[in-house]
């Protein structure tokens, strides 16, 4: 699984590099679809179980890892200058989607398969708009 999100990534950013998309682009969706398939590969696993809490619990808990863990020890070996379409936009979008997601829970505590649609359907729009077109 390693090897394959690996493989996966240096072919797909090579393949955008070539087409001139810019490293923010490439970062925001080929590199973080590659990194994040174990967290899929886990969670679709302990949904098959039945085991809902763990596949939560596994995405939440990636995310709040990768944004505090990963985001510091990156910040205090090499301090960066966060983009500013990141700052403009996709820090909003982040904050949209977790607030969104804070609803879908309340609402009977059960993410279903339409707010699993809708939830596709939001990263496909999201994917479509920092796209270059």
């Amino acid at each position: 699984m390693i090897a394959g999100g690996k493989l996966l990534v240096d072919c797909a950013t090579g393949v955008a590099r070539s087409f001139g998309i810019s490293e923010t682009v490439i970062g925001l969706t080929v590199v973080a679809i590659g990194t994040s398939l174990p967290e899929l590969v886990t969670s679709v696993i302990a949904a098959v179980r039945r085991q809902g809490d763990m596949a939560l619990g596994n995405i939440l808990g990636s995310n709040i890892y990768n944004i505090l863990g990963i985001g510091g020890v990156t910040a205090l070996i090499a301090p960066t200058v966060i983009p500013a379409q990141i700052v403009r936009f996709d820090n909003l979008i982040m904050l949209a989607v977790s607030a969104a997601l804070l609803v879908i829970a309340r609402t009977g505590y059960r993410i279903g398969r339409i707010e699993g649609l809708a939830l596709m359907a939001g990263y496909g729009a999201y994917v479509w708009v920092v796209w270059p077109h």
